[in-house]
């Protein structure tokens, strides 16, 4: 099979590269390339200076090798938990402290196993109301009235307010202000160089953990004493089916755990879809009309439903044509658990390896002139497989990807229904990648509202 002939080929040289300085290897030339705005930089210069889509180099401490473009995405996707698996810096276990207490490969499978059940579109169709009905709140509260507005803070408000109401049915404006302020500082964190000192941003990311955590034990305490006395049910969201699901040897998750994954699924359900959110406005073109034809078919007051999002298709090729040029995630780890060979260079075991999505989605040989804007791309069958990969692939897809399509789709309605706008800084194309895309003034725009 594919797997044995792999692993028992790892023969070859080591890829081409360089290590960089001591301990700190390329690392701080990965991240300048961030803070740059352009980190698939960073690949693509190695790609042409090697003259190879597999390279060598030593990134956040560790010994690594980049494959670039489809078909390195293509085989890290296809060969996980046979020649990979998913590895994170050694800096997350002080974020997530869980993660180290069992094999993060079953926690990670059973836990996507759960999601699955919930975040399926079958379960989701039933949370298109309610998210329609929290963006217009959202939009009420933070928008109208106002002929000026930052567009990314009011983003990561209304995925995180989503997130908090739809994972553990959080709805105190007070309580997810207190767990809403030290996110940015855990988000920013996740990346760092992980030096624990004070005043570095790891540190912060360290503090931030520990209060959120604390806040989210909470919850989980008053949600047991509420399920047991019939005040919360087994099925409002994901909390409550973690709280009341066991694994096969009849053992149910500790509280500190619980608290753990809810904190990482935050962090999924907050960042990614606001940083596309943000996007979509700075970007934003003919989708106008597909969003203006759907309202005149609705009575006042009525809901977004299923059938509606499913003609939402231009504002969805909107949506991922924001996604090429600003991945949410431009790329994650992996590690080898076997040696193997891969395009005639020999991949140690324990090596880690990177896959960017970035460097994918900025190839000029995949969409020709990737810096310009065309939703066109997604017309008819779209790119070629492996080659969009904003979600990743394989097994470790993001589970949330309908998720994410609800609520990026429900929130392009809810503007563009209310307003036209313009950007207040006309030519800022500046972004900066820390560890996502974020505009570098957080993108202010003035709002016009429709006359009626």
């Amino acid at each position: 099979n594919k797997f044995s002939s792999a692993a028992a080929a790892a023969t070859g040289p080591l890829p081409p590269g360089n290590t960089g300085w001591p301990l700190v290897g390329e690392s701080l030339h990965f991240l300048w390339a961030g803070w740059k705005g352009h980190p698939e930089k960073f690949v693509l210069d190695r790609v042409a200076k090697y003259s190879s889509s597999v390279f060598r180099t030593h990134l956040v401490g560790e010994k690594a090798a980049v494959l670039s473009g489809a078909s390195g995405n293509k085989f890290l996707f296809s060969n996980e938990n046979k020649l990979v698996r998913a590895w994170f810096p050694s800096g997350i276990d002080k974020i997530f402290p869980s993660s180290t207490r069992s094999s993060s490969e079953e926690e990670g499978i059973k836990l996507r196993r759960m999601l699955h059940t919930f975040l399926k579109t079958e379960a989701l169709r039933r949370y298109i109301g309610k998210m329609d009905r929290m963006a217009q709140k959202h939009f009420e509260e933070g928008w109208e009235n106002k002929s000026e507005v930052v567009v990314l803070p009011l983003a990561k408000d209304y995925t995180f307010q989503l997130a908090c109401r739809l994972f553990a049915s959080v709805e105190d404006p007070q309580q997810v202000d207190r767990l809403s302020k030290p996110f940015n500082l855990l988000a920013s964190s996740l990346f760092a160089i992980p030096i624990d000192l004070p005043g570095t941003p790891f540190n912060k990311g360290i503090k931030a953990s520990k209060i959120v955590r604390q806040e989210l034990l909470s919850i989980i305490k008053q949600r047991k004493i509420d399920l047991a006395e019939g005040k919360a049910s087994p099925t409002q969201d994901i909390l409550s089916h973690m709280l009341l699901t066991s694994d096969e040897n009849g053992k149910f998750m500790q509280e500190f755990d619980i608290a753990d994954k809810i904190l990482g699924l935050l962090i999924g359900g907050r960042d990614s879809a606001s940083v596309a959110c943000t996007f979509i406005v700075k970007y934003l073109a003919e989708f106008y009309n597909e969003q203006m034809e759907i309202l005149k078919s609705k009575a006042p007051g009525d809901s977004l439903n299923w059938e509606d999002l499913q003609k939402m298709k231009y504002s969805w090729n909107v949506a991922c044509e924001v996604m090429r040029l600003a991945t949410p995630v431009p790329g994650t780890f992996r590690e080898a658990i076997a040696d193997f060979s891969y395009k005639g260079y020999s991949i140690p075991k324990g090596f880690k390896l990177y896959w960017s999505a970035t460097a994918t989605h900025k190839n000029p040989e995949i969409f020709p002139e990737p810096e310009k804007f065309d939703p066109s791309r997604f017309q008819g069958a779209g790119p070629a497989p492996y080659t969009f990969v904003p979600f990743g692939g394989g097994p470790r897809m993001c589970p949330g990807l309908e998720y994410a399509r609800f609520e990026i789709l429900v929130f392009m309605h809810h503007l563009v229904k209310r307003f036209k706008f313009e950007k207040m800084i006309p030519n800022d194309g500046k972004f900066v990648v820390d560890p996502m895309p974020i505009p570098a003034k957080g993108l202010p725009i003035r709002l016009i509202p429709h006359e009626n």
